[in-house]
């Protein structure tokens, strides 16, 4: 059974790959490497041992995308090609509008010529907003509260509008909280460009003295210790849960949708302290403004998706700044290779 995955080198993407190859599926890769690195892509066939095809292309390249279509039996696709940085949308919405929404018409459109009907989408606890009802359920109020949750939000209503259209289609709805973690073997992990927008990769590159120190921002929030609350999960239960996902769309038509998380919140400085007794190393940060878009709690309610899919997040706090860590020390400048890397000192001299 072959499997399309767009986006497949970014950071759910890459470990999701992993989790599909040794679930024994083939998949087929496309990327445009906007967020990502075709580094990643080489260590996901280094890990599992296998070899996959991938492809160099804009998902909104109508003709390009066909291409693929054409030269490979796809059952199934997974999307997670997208932009995906909060702070960055509020700056720049219409960029994010074009990026995310039009690569998902064109995809659903080339999956319907080519009678593809099979679909799991990348979608996003920002699509609730600022609910002030917590944990939040897969029927809690839908109001993003930012350009790039609006993207999601307005994906899944394209979605439904769509399986509602054509009782053919399947598609699961993935939900995610807050991904973190890196694989067990340290070769493949969270690889942001320029400074990090998230939590984890920003406090690992800061314990690694790559940057000096955290930026925790807000901490005025109507939380006991007054910084953001969000529901963390592994990346690689992430990841399972799309293996999981893909079982329920072979087998029924229709359209649902789950939240992916652990269903336990954690503060901003509860994950500071957490680091820091997992991995001994030391984390100084400073207070900042909230950033536009942020809410102060986001929290899963995993109910649906430990019945409906029979899925459950299995990894803990330690474990996922444990796997972090091991990341960031094993590879201190990403997917940049140590001969770049040393080239490039060598022109700043």
């Amino acid at each position: 059974m072959a499997i399309l995955v767009t986006g497949g080198a970014g950071y759910i993407g890459s470990h999701t790959c992993v989790e599909l190859l040794e679930a024994g599926y083939e998949i087929v890769v496309v990327d445009n490497y906007t967020n990502s690195s075709p580094e990643a892509l080489n260590r996901v066939m280094e890990i599992t041992g296998r070899t996959f095809p991938v492809y160099e292309l804009d998902l909104r390249d109508r003709g390009a995308l066909a291409e693929v279509f054409e030269a490979h039996s796809i059952d199934a696709v997974i999307h997670f090609a997208g932009l995906k940085a909060v702070g960055e949308s509020v700056r720049s919405p219409l960029w994010y509008y074009e990026m995310n929404m039009n690569s998902t018409l064109v995809l659903c459109e080339v999956m319907g010529i080519y009678g593809v009907r099979r679909l799991v989408f990348s979608s996003s606890a920002t699509v609730y907003g600022a609910s002030g009802d917590m944990p939040l359920a897969e029927d809690s109020p839908v109001e993003a509260a930012s350009p790039y949750g609006r993207t999601k939000q307005m994906i899944e209503q394209i979605l439904q509008d769509l399986a509602v259209s054509d009782m053919r289609w399947s598609i699961c709805i993935l939900r995610y909280f807050n991904p973190v973690g890196a694989h067990k073997s340290g070769r493949i992990g969270e690889n942001p460009a320029g400074i990090p927008n998230n939590l984890m990769p920003y406090l690992s590159q800061v314990a690694a003295g790559r940057l000096e120190q955290l930026s925790v921002y807000g901490s005025d929030y109507p939380t006991p210790d007054g910084t953001g609350i969000r529901d963390y999960i592994h990346v690689v239960d992430l990841a399972l849960g799309h293996i999981r996902a893909l079982g329920q769309i072979m087998d029924c038509a229709g359209l649902d949708i789950y939240n992916l998380g652990t269903g336990r919140g954690a503060s901003v400085l509860e994950m500071i302290a957490s680091f820091e007794q997992a991995t001994g190393a030391k984390v100084p940060y400073r207070f900042a403004a909230r950033r536009p878009g942020d809410i102060a709690v986001s929290c899963a309610d995993v109910r649906k998706a430990r019945y409906g899919l029979g899925w459950t997040a299995s990894r803990g706090l330690s474990e996922m700044c444990e796997d972090t860590w091991r990341w960031q020390a094993n590879n201190p400048d990403g997917y940049v290779s140590h001969e770049y890397r040393f080239m490039t000192d060598l022109l700043k001299k």
